[in-house]
């Protein structure tokens, strides 16, 4: 008995563009997100980067208020990013995003000459506010576009553009300042890179195959047949079950894990250096091959966890579910390990204390496909909304673990306060997986079908209607 093989379409298809489009989205999105770190050095410092530009006096306490100004709009805006994704369709919704976003980098330079480091802040808030709509749109687009088999693969290779984007962020922007454009050409890039993806965006995206005007008939097929939804599918509004989604273990289990790589993933990048520096009397911040090294790490495993995962899908190895716990597990683990062993190294092995390092930020870059990218398993249909709700709650994670820092470490130095630090996060991490491998899951839930809220509408006012005709016989 022979089976008839499935004709995907072209080898290149409209899926695979639309893959292609969110990366690059993410690594513009990224480089306008991260540049500010090396902007606002040369910003103050004009003698560091090219001195034929203006240089701004301002203090650390307005210096640490330009750098988190972004995440004060990006948190916000999660939420309704997935509801107007959900109403407009990710192709508008995500292609506005950027284009205001770039439009803020653009005009950058000229509002902070005019009003100074407050002009710098409004500018970051409401940039933080346009990206904070993106990855619940994105999580939406891939849903829509990728095939129940290449859904792992497509999602996580369009996500390295998260490792691609850090990488240049602290690649480019320093050569972009010390150039002939100074510090505005930061902003000045960050924004025609913008301009350039929404051209490419509106040309080739579109929120489903049925509407894209390039894809091929076989290709269409193959993603809509792979759905198993109605016909008119796209043109329905499907209700949100808020109640199921809340009370879902599953859904609960991912969002507890996320919450703990938001923690455990800020200790890895902003606490580590300042333990070395404070204890092991290591400079990491200004020696610019230690500072790449954990974000080049991150982006060549993101690769290794890409094919990793590809492998054990396509030839059955293990399930969907499996691949996301085992790679999340080594996301989780790894770095928990790692962070109980740097409390304990000393002068001695700083070689160490760098590997360690970047081989727990390296192993991190997992949880994209381990537990980031398990919303659109569990309902592709709400797919944004879900991730709305996780970014939400998840990124004020970064938030809040620096002030317990701030609280527990009071003396740099001192070694006993870190390790707390360490255990702290070490404990979040360990936990935060051991959940999420006891009650995570990849299968699609109940509550995400089209007709999950109709039929227990209709099969309740029946049963009312019924209920009451008994008892009208009865009387």
């Amino acid at each position: 008995m022979t089976v008839d093989k499935v004709d995907k379409g072209p080898i290149w298809g409209m899926r695979h563009m639309q893959a292609l489009l969110i990366f690059l989205d993410i690594v513009v999105i990224y480089i306008g997100r991260l540049n500010i770190g090396v902007a606002v050095v040369a910003m103050t410092n004009a003698e560091t980067t090219n001195p034929d530009f203006p240089e701004f006096d301002w203090n650390e306490k307005e210096i640490s208020y330009i750098l988190s100004s972004f995440y004060w709009g990006y948190v916000v805006t999660q939420f309704l990013g997935g509801a107007l994704c959900k109403l407009f369709g990710a192709k508008l919704t995500m292609g506005l995003a950027t284009f205001f976003s770039a439009v803020l980098s653009a005009v950058t330079p000229v509002a902070v000459t005019w009003g100074g480091w407050q002009a710098f802040c409004a500018i970051r808030v409401i940039q933080g506010l346009f990206q904070g709509m993106l990855f619940p749109c994105i999580h939406e687009h891939l849903a829509k576009w990728s095939p129940l088999q290449e859904r792992n693969r497509l999602g996580a290779l369009s996500h390295t553009g998260i490792e691609c984007g850090t990488v240049l962020a602290l690649g480019i922007t320093g050569l972009i300042a010390e150039g002939s454009m100074g510090w505005p050409g930061i902003s000045y890039v960050s924004g025609g890179l913008g301009f350039a993806w929404c051209i490419l965006w509106f040309v080739f995206a579109d929120n489903n195959a049925t509407e894209s005007r390039f894809i091929k008939d076989a290709e269409k097929i193959y993603i809509e047949s792979s759905m198993e939804h109605a016909e008119d599918f796209h043109k329905k509004k499907i209700p949100v079950p808020w109640k199921a989604i809340f009370l879902s273990i599953p859904f609960n289990a991912q969002l507890l894990a996320r919450c703990a790589e938001g923690w455990g993933l800020t200790t890895l990048q902003a606490q580590i250096p300042s333990y070395l520096h404070g204890v092991l009397g290591m400079e990491i911040k200004s020696n610019a091959l230690f500072s790449a090294l954990p974000f080049l790490a991150m982006w060549v495993m993101s690769y290794v966890y890409v094919l990793t995962s590809d492998i054990l899908q396509r030839k059955k190895i293990l399930t969907l579910t499996a691949i996301r716990k085992t790679i999340n597990s080594c996301a989780f683990w790894i770095p928990a390990v790692g962070l109980i062993v740097i409390g304990f190294l000393s002068d001695e092995n700083k070689t160490l204390a760098i590997a360690l390092m970047t081989i727990s930020v390296g192993a991190n870059s997992g949880s994209t496909i381990g537990s980031s990218l398990n919303t659109i398993d569990l309902s592709p249909n709400h797919a944004g909304i879900l991730m709305g709700i996780v970014n939400t709650i998840a990124n004020f994670m970064p938030l809040i673990s620096p002030l317990v820092v701030g609280v527990i470490v009071t003396d740099s130095s001192n070694r006993t306060q870190w390790q707390i630090v360490f255990a702290i996060s070490a404990v979040i991490f360990f936990f935060g997986n051991l959940i999420y491998v006891i009650w995570g899951t990849a299968v699609t839930q109940p509550w995400d079908a089209e007709d999950f809220l109709l039929p227990k509408d209709a099969e309740t006012s029946r049963n009312e209607g019924t209920s009451k005709s008994k008892a009208v016989e009865n009387s």
